[in-house]
């Protein structure tokens, strides 16, 4: 504690530091307990908003977040595609799951709608049988799985092919 003398040679009233130097006196900050963390937002169709990231925890962040039906469809896809891939890499890019090899790019990404979950394979075109569904870029395919439609078989083929083939380097 500082001690300031008016001008007179009197002691004025002993004040802190911070306030002889013309601060204030605050507070100490409250104790906080462990942090909550905040919900996820879903955005149009349900699909997680999950900040970009590289790893399975994100990854397994944007499953639980799915909505109803949906979580069980990337619980499914998740563990079907580390089942069939070993050492897969995974991340969390532009709201969707990623999916690929280490040098060799993304080969797989899977995003929610409405009433499905898309799985888009990056080199789809060149996967026998061909899924189904066509996009605007050249060679990309995709699948789009309804609740209740989960074709396992089919599914691990087209993952395991796509997986040895050149993926999507962005």
């Amino acid at each position: 504690m500082a001690k300031k003398t008016s001008g007179t040679g009197q002691k004025s009233r002993t004040r802190s530091k911070s306030q002889a130097e013309g601060g204030t006196k605050t507070k100490p900050a409250p104790k906080r307990g462990k942090a909550k963390k905040a919900p996820v937002v879903l955005l149009s169709g349900g699909n997680p908003q999950i900040a970009k990231a590289d790893g399975d925890a994100p990854v397994q962040a944007y499953i639980a977040a799915m909505p109803d039906w949906k979580r069980d469809v990337g619980t499914r896809l998740d563990a079907l595609i580390e089942r069939n891939v070993p050492n897969v890499q995974k991340a969390v890019k532009w709201n969707s799951p990623f999916y690929g090899i280490e040098g060799n790019g993304w080969f797989l990404s899977f995003h929610v709608f409405t009433r499905y979950v898309k799985v888009t394979f990056f080199n789809g075109a060149s996967l026998r049988p061909v899924p189904p569904g066509a996009s605007k870029h050249k060679g990309v395919r995709h699948v789009d799985i309804h609740e209740g439609e989960v074709d396992e078989k089919q599914t691990a083929t087209w993952v395991k092919q796509a997986a040895a083939l050149p993926g999507w380097i962005p």
